[in-house]
Formats: structure tokens, C-alpha cells, sequence
């Protein structure tokens, strides 16, 4: 019902209640998207997945030793190591990111040539055995905490030998780490650097 002393023209009263109607609908899915939204799906998450929604963390006796999502540095010739990382000084989760350099940038090419190199030298490896991709590049995120099943079988002598194994023991750790194609298609079969190298070490 119109209020007979209301002398505002009718444009306005117009633009007036679109205005308004704006602003509720505006604050309304702001509650909905921004609170009960993020809420719900926290609330689930740690219910029904609580490991995954807390990070993926790997804890033993209290200590948090990492991530099964986030890459670390793993050296020496116990270990099965990483593919190179770009991200801050490596694996860096405040600094994700990929070198940025293409195909053709001669800096590219310079140190994958020298990583191959290194490759080679660290595990024994002939100049005629083809070192794999994810051995000599970083990913685009610098976190990746998987290896190719074929980075890890190349690097297993190297362990065994400085773990006074077996390689057929290495092996069977391997195998039991790897990780298949999402949904059974996508992908390549994968091995989680973190949990192979503390199964190693007992820790997992």
C-alpha cells in the first residue's frame, strides 16, 4: 500500500526497493556462500576423512615427520630422492611454482643436460639408459611429492647397495607403494616419495 505522503517520484521508489532487495539478497548468499557453505564442508571433511582434511600428515611419536602431498628434499644416497623443485628453495609451499622456462630457453636445456648428468653418475646409470622425465624436471607446482614407478626402479640399486639390501627387497618396497592411475585411466602409476623412504626406515 502506497503512502499518501510520500511525494518521491515513482522512478525513485522504484530504484529504492531494487536497491534494497540488492542488498539483502547480497548479504543473504554472503552468510550462505561465505559461512554455512565452508563450514558444512569443513564439518564433513573432518568427520569422514579427518587424515586428509587435516593436512596428510605422517606423525610418529607426536612428530610430525610431513606430508604425503607436499614433496621434501630427500639427499644422500640412502634415499630415493625427489624430482627437482622450483618452488623458493625447494618444496617450499609458500613459494609454489614452476621455473617459468620453455622449451626453448637455453637455460632450460643447460640443466636438465646437467641433471641427466647427475642422474647418471648417482645411481650408475649407462649413457644409453633413457633417464625419465620427472628425474631432470621440476613440476609446475614444485611441490610434487610422487615419482614415476620407472624414476624409482632406476634409483633402487643405489639404495639397496647403501642400505645393504637386497634389491629384491628394495623392490617389494617399491611394489608396495605404487599408486595406480586415477579412476583406473587417468595418470601413470606413481610411487609417494615420503612413505617409501620411512617404510625404509621403518617409520611408516
Amino acid at each position: 500500500m502506497e503512502n499518501p505522503n510520500d511525494t518521491r517520484p515513482s522512478g525513485w521508489k522504484n530504484i529504492a526497493a531494487e536497491l534494497r532487495l540488492s542488498v539483502v539478497a547480497t548479504l543473504a548468499l554472503a552468510v550462505v556462500v561465505c559461512g554455512i557453505y565452508p563450514l558444512a564442508v569443513w564439518g564433513l571433511a573432518r568427520t569422514f576423512f579427518p587424515q586428509k582434511a587435516g593436512g596428510s600428515l605422517v606423525i610418529r611419536d607426536g612428530k610430525v615427520l610431513g606430508s604425503t602431498l607436499i614433496g621434501q628434499d630427500f639427499s644422500g644416497p640412502r634415499y630415493f630422492h625427489p624430482r627437482p623443485s622450483a618452488a623458493g628453495a625447494g618444496y617450499d609451499a609458500a613459494a609454489s611454482g614452476g621455473s617459468n622456462l620453455g622449451p626453448t630457453s637455453r637455460k632450460l636445456v643447460e640443466t636438465v643436460a646437467q641433471r641427466v648428468k647427475q642422474y647418471r653418475l648417482e645411481n650408475g646409470l649407462p649413457e644409453t639408459v633413457p633417464v625419465p622425465a620427472d628425474a631432470v624436471t621440476a613440476s609446475g607446482s614444485g611441490l610434487d611429492p610422487d615419482i614415476s614407478l620407472k624414476n624409482a626402479l632406476l634409483q633402487a640399486r643405489r639404495v639397496a647397495q647403501a642400505r645393504s639390501m637386497s634389491r629384491d627387497a628394495v623392490r617389494e618396497k617399491i611394489d608396495r607403494h605404487v599408486e595406480g592411475r586415477d579412476l583406473g585411466i587417468f595418470g601413470e602409476p606413481r610411487i609417494n616419495v615420503l612413505e617409501l623412504n620411512l617404510d625404509l626406515d621403518g617409520k611408516l
